[in-house]
Protein backbone atom coordinates (compact mmCIF):
# COMPACT_ATOMS: atom_id res chain seq x y z
CA UNK A 1 0.00 0.00 0.00
CA UNK A 2 3.18 2.35 -0.42
CA UNK A 3 3.50 2.85 3.46
CA UNK A 4 7.22 2.85 3.04
CA UNK A 5 6.91 5.61 0.62
CA UNK A 6 4.28 7.46 2.11
CA UNK A 7 6.64 7.71 5.05
CA UNK A 8 9.63 8.94 2.98
CA UNK A 9 11.50 5.64 2.10
CA UNK A 10 12.42 3.62 -1.25
CA UNK A 11 13.12 0.16 -0.88
CA UNK A 12 15.27 -1.72 -3.57
CA UNK A 13 16.82 -5.17 -3.71
CA UNK A 14 18.91 -4.88 -7.04
CA UNK A 15 20.70 -8.07 -8.51
CA UNK A 16 23.72 -8.21 -10.54
CA UNK A 17 26.04 -10.85 -11.39
CA UNK A 18 24.44 -13.21 -8.54
CA UNK A 19 25.04 -10.29 -6.44
CA UNK A 20 21.85 -9.15 -4.44
CA UNK A 21 22.62 -5.49 -2.56
CA UNK A 22 19.48 -4.25 -0.88
CA UNK A 23 19.38 -0.20 -0.70
CA UNK A 24 17.06 1.85 1.45
CA UNK A 25 16.77 5.73 0.64
CA UNK A 26 15.28 8.52 2.68
CA UNK A 27 13.84 10.39 0.06
CA UNK A 28 11.04 12.68 1.54
CA UNK A 29 11.79 15.39 3.82
CA UNK A 30 10.46 14.42 6.92
CA UNK A 31 12.39 10.97 6.72
CA UNK A 32 15.73 12.61 5.39
CA UNK A 33 15.42 15.28 8.39
CA UNK A 34 15.64 12.49 11.20
CA UNK A 35 18.89 10.26 9.57
CA UNK A 36 22.17 11.73 9.63
CA UNK A 37 22.84 10.54 5.63
CA UNK A 38 20.03 9.89 3.25
CA UNK A 39 21.10 6.13 1.95
CA UNK A 40 21.80 2.91 3.29
CA UNK A 41 22.85 -0.29 1.40
CA UNK A 42 24.77 -3.60 1.81
CA UNK A 43 24.33 -7.31 0.59
CA UNK A 44 21.68 -9.47 1.48
CA UNK A 45 21.36 -13.05 0.67
CA UNK A 46 18.37 -12.94 -1.84
CA UNK A 47 15.46 -11.17 -2.58
CA UNK A 48 13.42 -10.89 0.62
CA UNK A 49 14.23 -8.17 2.54
CA UNK A 50 16.24 -7.69 5.56
CA UNK A 51 14.53 -5.35 7.58
CA UNK A 52 16.16 -5.63 11.42
CA UNK A 53 15.41 -3.75 14.26
CA UNK A 54 18.71 -1.59 13.23
CA UNK A 55 17.47 -0.53 10.09
CA UNK A 56 16.13 3.35 10.15
CA UNK A 57 12.95 2.39 8.53
CA UNK A 58 11.81 1.07 11.76
CA UNK A 59 12.57 4.28 13.18
CA UNK A 60 9.30 5.47 11.52
CA UNK A 61 7.38 2.05 10.44
CA UNK A 62 5.96 -0.01 12.69
CA UNK A 63 7.50 -3.38 12.63
CA UNK A 64 4.40 -5.49 12.63
CA UNK A 65 3.67 -3.40 8.67
CA UNK A 66 6.80 -4.21 8.05
CA UNK A 67 6.54 -8.01 7.79
CA UNK A 68 3.46 -7.24 4.79
CA UNK A 69 6.27 -5.53 2.65
CA UNK A 70 5.79 -6.83 -1.13
CA UNK A 71 7.80 -5.56 -4.09
CA UNK A 72 5.40 -2.69 -5.64
CA UNK A 73 6.89 -3.04 -9.23
CA UNK A 74 9.96 -4.93 -10.61
CA UNK A 75 12.55 -3.30 -12.88
CA UNK A 76 14.74 -6.13 -15.20
CA UNK A 77 17.01 -4.20 -17.58
CA UNK A 78 20.69 -5.13 -19.86
CA UNK A 79 22.88 -2.45 -19.66
CA UNK A 80 25.70 -2.13 -21.89
CA UNK A 81 28.33 1.09 -21.89
CA UNK A 82 30.80 2.32 -23.98
CA UNK A 83 33.56 5.63 -23.53
CA UNK A 84 33.29 7.68 -26.58
CA UNK A 85 36.20 10.18 -26.94
CA UNK A 86 35.88 13.21 -29.22
CA UNK A 87 38.28 16.15 -29.41
CA UNK A 88 35.95 18.31 -26.86
CA UNK A 89 35.86 15.36 -24.28
CA UNK A 90 35.39 11.73 -23.24
CA UNK A 91 32.25 10.50 -22.31
CA UNK A 92 30.90 7.51 -20.78
CA UNK A 93 27.36 6.10 -22.39
CA UNK A 94 25.39 3.64 -20.68
CA UNK A 95 22.68 2.12 -22.31
CA UNK A 96 19.51 0.41 -20.54
CA UNK A 97 16.77 -1.70 -22.23
CA UNK A 98 14.37 -3.37 -20.55
CA UNK A 99 10.66 -3.13 -18.86
CA UNK A 100 9.00 -2.06 -15.81
CA UNK A 101 6.64 -4.15 -14.44
CA UNK A 102 3.85 -3.54 -11.75
CA UNK A 103 1.21 -6.09 -11.43
CA UNK A 104 -0.21 -7.11 -14.96
CA UNK A 105 0.98 -3.93 -16.56
CA UNK A 106 4.58 -3.33 -18.15
CA UNK A 107 6.33 -0.41 -19.55
CA UNK A 108 9.20 -0.49 -21.37
CA UNK A 109 12.67 1.43 -21.08
CA UNK A 110 15.06 2.45 -23.52
CA UNK A 111 17.15 5.05 -21.46
CA UNK A 112 20.70 6.53 -22.54
CA UNK A 113 22.33 8.37 -19.90
CA UNK A 114 25.54 10.19 -20.32
CA UNK A 115 28.31 11.01 -17.65
CA UNK A 116 31.85 13.40 -18.68
CA UNK A 117 34.82 11.90 -17.62
CA UNK A 118 37.09 14.15 -18.78
CA UNK A 119 36.95 17.41 -20.53
CA UNK A 120 33.79 20.40 -21.17
CA UNK A 121 30.64 19.79 -20.00
CA UNK A 122 29.39 20.86 -23.54
CA UNK A 123 31.17 17.09 -25.19
CA UNK A 124 27.75 15.93 -23.68
CA UNK A 125 25.39 17.74 -25.59
CA UNK A 126 27.44 17.75 -29.10
CA UNK A 127 26.89 13.89 -28.39
CA UNK A 128 23.57 14.55 -27.87
CA UNK A 129 22.88 15.97 -31.52
CA UNK A 130 25.59 13.97 -32.95
CA UNK A 131 23.13 10.45 -31.39
CA UNK A 132 20.08 12.67 -32.41
CA UNK A 133 20.91 12.95 -36.01
CA UNK A 134 20.79 9.25 -36.32
CA UNK A 135 17.95 7.84 -33.56
CA UNK A 136 15.25 10.22 -32.08
CA UNK A 137 16.49 10.60 -28.81
CA UNK A 138 14.40 12.75 -26.31
CA UNK A 139 15.39 14.08 -22.50
CA UNK A 140 14.14 12.09 -20.31
CA UNK A 141 12.39 13.17 -17.19
CA UNK A 142 11.16 9.87 -15.62
CA UNK A 143 13.21 7.51 -12.95
CA UNK A 144 12.69 4.05 -13.09
CA UNK A 145 10.63 4.39 -9.66
CA UNK A 146 8.66 6.54 -11.42
CA UNK A 147 7.34 4.79 -14.24
CA UNK A 148 6.79 1.67 -11.61
CA UNK A 149 4.96 4.03 -9.47
CA UNK A 150 3.17 5.33 -12.56
CA UNK A 151 2.28 2.09 -13.48
CA UNK A 152 0.44 1.56 -10.15
CA UNK A 153 -1.62 4.68 -10.32
CA UNK A 154 -2.51 4.00 -14.15
CA UNK A 155 -6.01 3.83 -13.93
CA UNK A 156 -6.19 7.75 -12.83
CA UNK A 157 -2.87 9.00 -14.74
CA UNK A 158 -4.15 11.52 -17.94
CA UNK A 159 -3.02 14.91 -18.82
CA UNK A 160 -0.46 16.07 -15.86
CA UNK A 161 -0.92 19.45 -14.23
CA UNK A 162 2.28 21.76 -13.22
CA UNK A 163 4.22 20.07 -10.30
CA UNK A 164 4.81 22.95 -7.17
CA UNK A 165 7.74 24.24 -7.19
CA UNK A 166 10.24 23.74 -4.02
CA UNK A 167 12.78 26.72 -3.47
CA UNK A 168 14.91 26.73 -0.97
CA UNK A 169 15.14 30.11 1.61
CA UNK A 170 18.45 30.65 0.65
CA UNK A 171 18.23 29.76 -3.45
CA UNK A 172 19.99 32.58 -5.70
CA UNK A 173 18.40 33.76 -8.75
CA UNK A 174 19.99 31.50 -11.06
CA UNK A 175 19.42 28.50 -9.45
CA UNK A 176 15.99 29.46 -8.94
CA UNK A 177 15.84 30.27 -13.24
CA UNK A 178 17.40 26.70 -13.59
CA UNK A 179 14.83 24.70 -11.34
CA UNK A 180 11.62 26.40 -12.80
CA UNK A 181 13.17 25.75 -16.29
CA UNK A 182 13.23 21.88 -14.88
CA UNK A 183 9.86 21.95 -13.85
CA UNK A 184 8.77 23.52 -16.55
CA UNK A 185 10.59 20.98 -18.72
CA UNK A 186 9.45 17.73 -17.17
CA UNK A 187 6.05 18.98 -17.37
CA UNK A 188 6.68 19.94 -21.02
CA UNK A 189 7.60 16.25 -21.25
CA UNK A 190 5.24 14.35 -19.72
CA UNK A 191 2.39 15.52 -21.20
CA UNK A 192 3.77 15.51 -24.66
CA UNK A 193 4.77 11.61 -24.40
CA UNK A 194 0.46 11.22 -23.24
CA UNK A 195 -0.07 13.98 -26.50
CA UNK A 196 2.30 11.64 -28.85
CA UNK A 197 0.64 8.41 -27.37
CA UNK A 198 -2.88 9.71 -28.08
CA UNK A 199 -3.53 13.06 -29.26
CA UNK A 200 -5.84 14.11 -26.57
CA UNK A 201 -7.37 18.11 -26.18
CA UNK A 202 -6.20 18.30 -22.43
CA UNK A 203 -2.78 16.43 -23.01
CA UNK A 204 -2.56 19.11 -26.07
CA UNK A 205 -3.37 21.96 -23.18
CA UNK A 206 -1.34 20.73 -20.46
CA UNK A 207 1.45 20.23 -23.53
CA UNK A 208 0.59 24.41 -24.55
CA UNK A 209 1.01 25.24 -20.81
CA UNK A 210 4.23 23.83 -19.77
CA UNK A 211 4.93 25.80 -22.98
CA UNK A 212 3.73 29.49 -21.86
CA UNK A 213 5.01 28.55 -18.54
CA UNK A 214 8.67 28.47 -20.31
CA UNK A 215 8.47 31.39 -22.13
CA UNK A 216 6.69 32.95 -19.21
CA UNK A 217 9.79 32.41 -17.24
CA UNK A 218 12.51 33.94 -19.89
CA UNK A 219 10.01 37.49 -19.95
CA UNK A 220 10.26 36.91 -16.28
CA UNK A 221 13.72 36.81 -16.06
CA UNK A 222 15.08 38.23 -19.16
CA UNK A 223 17.51 41.23 -17.74
CA UNK A 224 19.39 38.14 -15.85
CA UNK A 225 19.45 36.00 -18.42
CA UNK A 226 19.37 37.58 -21.86
CA UNK A 227 23.12 36.48 -23.87
CA UNK A 228 24.02 36.11 -26.89
CA UNK A 229 21.89 32.86 -26.67
CA UNK A 230 18.39 34.18 -25.67
CA UNK A 231 17.07 35.61 -28.72
CA UNK A 232 17.78 31.77 -30.73
CA UNK A 233 15.85 29.77 -27.59
CA UNK A 234 12.71 32.18 -27.17
CA UNK A 235 12.57 32.54 -31.01
CA UNK A 236 12.15 28.36 -31.00
CA UNK A 237 10.36 28.53 -28.11
CA UNK A 238 7.51 30.65 -29.72
CA UNK A 239 7.88 28.45 -32.94
CA UNK A 240 6.64 25.74 -31.37
CA UNK A 241 4.00 26.97 -29.20
CA UNK A 242 2.53 28.27 -32.43
CA UNK A 243 2.48 25.23 -33.90
CA UNK A 244 0.09 23.63 -31.33
CA UNK A 245 -1.86 26.97 -31.06
CA UNK A 246 -4.48 26.04 -33.71
CA UNK A 247 -5.43 22.56 -32.93
CA UNK A 248 -6.12 24.11 -29.38
CA UNK A 249 -8.14 26.78 -30.64
CA UNK A 250 -10.30 24.17 -32.66
CA UNK A 251 -10.88 22.00 -29.42
CA UNK A 252 -11.95 25.53 -27.09
CA UNK A 253 -14.47 26.51 -30.57
CA UNK A 254 -15.23 22.28 -30.59
CA UNK A 255 -16.20 22.63 -26.73
CA UNK A 256 -18.67 25.45 -27.06
CA UNK A 257 -20.93 24.50 -30.11
CA UNK A 258 -20.52 20.29 -29.42
CA UNK A 259 -18.50 17.44 -31.21
CA UNK A 260 -21.44 17.16 -33.76
CA UNK A 261 -20.26 20.27 -35.09
CA UNK A 262 -19.93 19.90 -38.93
CA UNK A 263 -17.38 17.60 -40.91
CA UNK A 264 -15.30 20.76 -41.90
CA UNK A 265 -14.71 21.57 -37.91
CA UNK A 266 -13.65 17.99 -37.79
CA UNK A 267 -11.36 17.83 -40.91
CA UNK A 268 -9.40 20.97 -39.97
CA UNK A 269 -8.60 18.91 -36.16
CA UNK A 270 -7.13 16.01 -37.78
CA UNK A 271 -5.09 18.41 -39.87
CA UNK A 272 -4.14 20.92 -36.72
CA UNK A 273 -3.14 18.26 -34.75
CA UNK A 274 -1.17 16.47 -37.44
CA UNK A 275 0.92 19.31 -37.71
CA UNK A 276 1.28 19.50 -33.70
CA UNK A 277 2.23 16.27 -33.61
CA UNK A 278 4.59 16.62 -36.75
CA UNK A 279 6.05 19.67 -34.66
CA UNK A 280 6.30 17.30 -31.59
CA UNK A 281 8.26 14.21 -33.56
CA UNK A 282 10.48 16.83 -35.88
CA UNK A 283 14.54 17.12 -34.88
CA UNK A 284 14.23 20.70 -34.27
CA UNK A 285 12.30 19.92 -31.66
CA UNK A 286 14.50 17.49 -29.63
CA UNK A 287 17.36 19.83 -30.54
CA UNK A 288 15.21 22.48 -28.77
CA UNK A 289 15.29 21.02 -25.53
CA UNK A 290 19.00 19.82 -25.37
CA UNK A 291 19.75 23.26 -26.34
CA UNK A 292 17.58 24.69 -23.34
CA UNK A 293 18.89 22.14 -21.12
CA UNK A 294 22.46 23.22 -22.10
CA UNK A 295 21.79 26.91 -22.45
CA UNK A 296 20.62 26.59 -18.52
CA UNK A 297 23.29 25.03 -17.29
CA UNK A 298 25.92 26.28 -18.93
CA UNK A 299 24.98 29.51 -20.91
CA UNK A 300 27.02 32.78 -20.66
CA UNK A 301 24.43 34.28 -18.82
CA UNK A 302 25.82 31.72 -15.66
CA UNK A 303 29.51 31.99 -16.37
CA UNK A 304 29.99 34.91 -17.34
CA UNK A 305 27.47 37.16 -16.45
CA UNK A 306 27.71 40.89 -17.29
CA UNK A 307 26.08 41.28 -13.31
CA UNK A 308 27.60 38.48 -11.55
CA UNK A 309 25.52 40.16 -8.25
CA UNK A 310 22.38 39.98 -10.04
CA UNK A 311 22.72 36.32 -10.94
CA UNK A 312 23.72 35.38 -7.19
CA UNK A 313 21.22 38.02 -5.60
CA UNK A 314 18.54 35.76 -3.44
CA UNK A 315 15.77 34.68 -5.84
CA UNK A 316 13.62 36.10 -2.85
CA UNK A 317 14.83 39.35 -3.19
CA UNK A 318 14.07 38.91 -7.07
CA UNK A 319 10.51 36.98 -6.65
CA UNK A 320 9.49 40.30 -5.08
CA UNK A 321 10.61 42.92 -7.83
CA UNK A 322 8.83 40.92 -10.23
CA UNK A 323 5.65 40.17 -9.01
CA UNK A 324 5.66 43.59 -7.49
CA UNK A 325 6.58 44.92 -11.39
CA UNK A 326 3.73 42.74 -13.32
CA UNK A 327 1.10 43.50 -10.37
CA UNK A 328 1.93 47.33 -10.85
CA UNK A 329 1.50 46.47 -14.67
CA UNK A 330 -1.88 45.04 -14.46
CA UNK A 331 -3.22 48.39 -12.36
CA UNK A 332 -2.18 50.71 -14.74
CA UNK A 333 -3.17 49.10 -17.61
CA UNK A 334 -6.21 47.39 -16.59
CA UNK A 335 -8.03 51.04 -15.58
CA UNK A 336 -11.36 51.39 -17.39
CA UNK A 337 -11.26 48.04 -18.13
CA UNK A 338 -14.96 47.61 -19.41
CA UNK A 339 -14.14 50.18 -21.31
CA UNK A 340 -11.11 49.24 -23.60
CA UNK A 341 -10.98 47.77 -26.80
CA UNK A 342 -10.82 43.61 -27.02
CA UNK A 343 -7.22 44.04 -28.02
CA UNK A 344 -6.00 45.94 -24.73
CA UNK A 345 -7.86 43.26 -22.83
CA UNK A 346 -6.17 40.50 -24.14
CA UNK A 347 -2.69 42.53 -23.21
CA UNK A 348 -4.24 41.90 -20.10
CA UNK A 349 -4.73 38.81 -20.02
CA UNK A 350 -1.41 37.63 -21.11
CA UNK A 351 -0.26 40.39 -18.50
CA UNK A 352 -2.59 38.38 -15.89
CA UNK A 353 -0.98 34.98 -16.55
CA UNK A 354 2.34 36.19 -16.48
CA UNK A 355 1.83 36.83 -12.86
CA UNK A 356 -0.41 33.96 -11.87
CA UNK A 357 2.82 32.15 -13.31
CA UNK A 358 5.40 33.99 -11.76
CA UNK A 359 3.03 33.44 -8.61
CA UNK A 360 3.48 29.58 -8.69
CA UNK A 361 7.16 29.71 -9.25
CA UNK A 362 7.92 31.61 -6.30
CA UNK A 363 5.20 30.75 -4.15
CA UNK A 364 7.22 28.80 -1.58
CA UNK A 365 9.70 31.29 -0.52
CA UNK A 366 6.45 32.93 1.55
CA UNK A 367 6.25 30.19 4.19
CA UNK A 368 5.01 32.42 7.00
CA UNK A 369 1.58 32.01 7.65
CA UNK A 370 0.51 35.41 7.20
CA UNK A 371 1.56 35.70 3.40
CA UNK A 372 0.03 32.35 2.37
CA UNK A 373 -2.97 32.98 3.72
CA UNK A 374 -2.80 36.61 1.44
CA UNK A 375 -1.38 34.67 -1.34
CA UNK A 376 -4.07 32.72 -1.41
CA UNK A 377 -6.57 35.03 -1.59
CA UNK A 378 -4.49 37.05 -4.12
CA UNK A 379 -4.38 33.96 -6.60
CA UNK A 380 -8.03 33.67 -6.01
CA UNK A 381 -9.19 37.19 -7.65
CA UNK A 382 -6.25 36.54 -10.04
CA UNK A 383 -7.84 33.72 -11.20
CA UNK A 384 -11.14 35.21 -11.53
CA UNK A 385 -10.16 38.25 -13.75
CA UNK A 386 -8.04 35.73 -15.93
CA UNK A 387 -11.73 33.34 -16.24
CA UNK A 388 -13.33 36.60 -16.95
CA UNK A 389 -10.97 37.87 -19.71
CA UNK A 390 -10.85 34.48 -21.16
CA UNK A 391 -14.30 34.81 -21.51
CA UNK A 392 -14.35 38.05 -23.29
CA UNK A 393 -11.33 37.29 -25.84
CA UNK A 394 -13.66 33.57 -26.42
CA UNK A 395 -16.79 36.18 -27.51
CA UNK A 396 -14.00 38.29 -29.39
CA UNK A 397 -12.30 35.40 -31.46
CA UNK A 398 -15.20 33.00 -32.25
CA UNK A 399 -16.83 34.88 -34.94
CA UNK A 400 -13.41 34.50 -36.84
CA UNK A 401 -13.53 31.21 -36.43
CA UNK A 402 -16.97 30.11 -37.38
CA UNK A 403 -16.88 32.48 -40.50
CA UNK A 404 -13.14 30.20 -41.13
CA UNK A 405 -14.74 26.88 -40.72
CA UNK A 406 -18.17 28.01 -42.61
CA UNK A 407 -20.23 26.76 -39.37
CA UNK A 408 -23.63 27.98 -38.52
CA UNK A 409 -23.48 31.32 -37.04
CA UNK A 410 -23.91 31.50 -33.09
CA UNK A 411 -26.35 33.09 -31.21
CA UNK A 412 -25.50 37.12 -31.47
CA UNK A 413 -24.72 37.50 -27.84
CA UNK A 414 -27.09 40.23 -26.45
CA UNK A 415 -25.97 43.61 -25.61
CA UNK A 416 -26.53 42.68 -22.20
CA UNK A 417 -24.77 39.58 -21.98
CA UNK A 418 -21.58 41.03 -23.35
CA UNK A 419 -21.71 44.14 -20.45
CA UNK A 420 -22.46 41.99 -17.62
CA UNK A 421 -18.97 40.14 -18.45
CA UNK A 422 -17.47 43.10 -18.79
CA UNK A 423 -18.92 44.26 -15.39
CA UNK A 424 -17.51 41.01 -14.22
CA UNK A 425 -14.41 41.56 -15.12
CA UNK A 426 -14.09 45.33 -14.35
CA UNK A 427 -15.10 44.09 -10.40
CA UNK A 428 -12.33 41.07 -10.57
CA UNK A 429 -9.84 43.71 -11.47
CA UNK A 430 -10.74 46.17 -8.76
CA UNK A 431 -10.40 42.97 -6.00
CA UNK A 432 -7.22 42.03 -7.79
CA UNK A 433 -6.11 45.78 -6.90
CA UNK A 434 -7.17 45.64 -3.67
CA UNK A 435 -5.69 42.70 -2.27
CA UNK A 436 -3.37 42.58 0.64
CA UNK A 437 0.36 41.98 -0.67
CA UNK A 438 1.92 38.84 0.13
CA UNK A 439 5.66 39.09 -1.08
Amino acid sequence: KQDLRAAGFTLRIRTAGGRHVQTIKAVGSAAAGLFARPEWEHDVAGLEPELDPGSPICAIVAHDRLRTVRPAFTVAIKRRQWLVTRDDGTVEIVADTGCVTASDRTTPVSELEFELKGGTPTAIFALARTLGEQIPVRLGVLTKGERGYRLIAAATLGAIKAERLELAADTTTAEAFAQIVGTCLRHFRLNENLLRRAPDAEALHQTRVALRRLRSALSLFKRVVADARFPHIASELKWLAASLGPARDIDVLRDRLGEGSNAALTAARDDAYAVALAALDSQRTRDLMIDLVEWTALGAWRLQPLDPAMVQAPAALFASAAIGGLNRRIKRRGRDLDHLDDESRHQIRITAKKLRYATGFFESLYPLKRSRRRLKAFKKRLEALQDHLGHLNDLATAPALIERFNLEPETPTSPIERETLLSQAAEAYEELTGAKRFW
